[in-house]
C-alpha cells in the first residue's frame, strides 16, 4: 500500500485529489495527492517516466485527467473548457523544457507574447513590462537580439522572462536547468529563488537535478509508481529512510527508457 503524506492545510492553493491518468495501457497516476502552498517553491522529483512534467501539463489543461480532481485557489479546474481555462492560464505561467521561443521573433516581441495575447496593453506598457521582466532575469537590453543569437542560458532566462511577464501568481518549471552549463544551472536555480521572494510568487519545479532541487526548495515532493510517496522539506528528504527515496538521491534509480518516451510521445 502507498501512503499520501500530503495533508489538507488552509494554505493550499493547489490541490490534487485522487487525480488518475493513463496513456493507453500506461498508468501514470493510480492516486495522485498534493497539496501546493502559496508562495512556497514546490520541487516535484521522481524517475524518468514517473509523470513529473505531465503533472503541470494537467495542471494547466494542457492533458485531461482520467479521474480525481484538481482545484486552484478553491475552485475546481479539471474539466473545464478552454474558455473557462482562460482566467486561470492568466495566474498561470509556464516555463516549458525546451524554452520554446519564436525563431521569427526578436527577444521582445517573445516576451510580449503573452501580453498581447491575454492582456490589453497599450505598446507603451508592453515595452515596459517587457524591460522589466528582462531585468529581472539578469538581460537588461537584449530587446532586438533574435532567438539564434542567444545562448542557451539566455534562452531559458528569455522564456522566464515571457513567463514572467503577465506577472503569474504561479510559475511552473519544466526540467528549467537540462541542458545547461554548472554556471548557467547555478544563475538559473538562484533566479528560481530570487524570484519567489521577490515577486511573491508560488513556484513548481520539476526536475532530475538533486543539487538544484535541495539548494532551491521549501518542500520537496517525490513521485513514485503513479503516487506521491514522499513530501517534506530537503533536510527530510536528505534523511529519508524510505528505500525508494534512498536510491534516487543516492543515483541508484532505473531509467525507464521505453516509458519516458511513451510519456513524451503523448504530449
Amino acid at each position: 500500500m502507498h501512503p499520501t503524506p500530503t495533508k489538507v492545510g488552509p494554505m493550499a492553493l493547489i490541490e490534487f485529489r485522487g487525480v488518475k491518468k493513463a496513456f493507453g495501457p500506461k498508468v501514470v497516476y493510480r492516486d495522485l495527492n498534493l497539496d501546493i502552498n502559496e508562495r512556497e517553491v514546490l520541487t516535484i522529483i521522481g524517475g524518468s517516466g514517473q509523470g513529473k512534467s505531465v503533472m503541470l501539463k494537467m495542471l494547466i489543461g494542457l492533458l485531461d485527467i482520467d479521474g480525481g480532481n484538481i482545484s486552484f485557489d478553491g475552485q475546481e479546474i479539471s474539466g473545464m473548457t478552454e474558455a473557462q481555462y482562460a482566467p486561470v492560464r492568466r495566474r498561470v505561467a509556464m516555463l516549458f523544457q525546451a524554452g520554446a521561443l519564436f525563431d521569427s521573433l526578436n527577444t521582445k516581441e517573445n516576451v510580449a507574447y503573452g501580453l498581447r495575447e491575454q492582456l490589453a496593453m497599450s505598446e507603451l506598457e508592453i515595452s515596459e513590462r517587457v524591460r522589466e521582466s528582462l531585468t529581472y532575469v539578469g538581460l537588461p537590453g537584449t530587446e532586438e537580439t533574435a532567438p539564434a543569437d542567444l545562448s542557451a542560458g539566455m534562452k531559458k532566462r528569455v522564456s522566464l522572462a515571457r513567463a514572467l511577464a503577465i506577472r503569474p501568481e504561479v510559475l511552473l518549471y519544466d526540467e528549467p536547468t537540462t541542458g545547461l552549463d554548472p554556471i548557467n544551472v547555478t544563475r538559473i536555480a538562484d533566479l528560481i529563488r530570487y524570484l519567489n521572494e521577490t515577486l511573491d510568487v508560488t513556484s513548481v519545479v520539476v526536475t532530475h537535478d538533486m543539487d538544484t532541487a535541495l539548494a532551491i526548495s521549501d518542500r520537496i515532493a517525490m513521485i513514485h509508481e503513479g503516487f506521491v510517496i514522499f513530501s517534506g522539506t530537503p533536510d527530510e528528504l536528505r534523511t529519508s529512510d524510505n528505500p525508494q527515496v534512498r536510491d534516487f538521491i543516492e543515483g541508484n534509480a532505473p531509467v525507464d527508457e521505453d516509458t519516458e518516451t511513451l510519456l513524451r510521445s503523448a504530449g
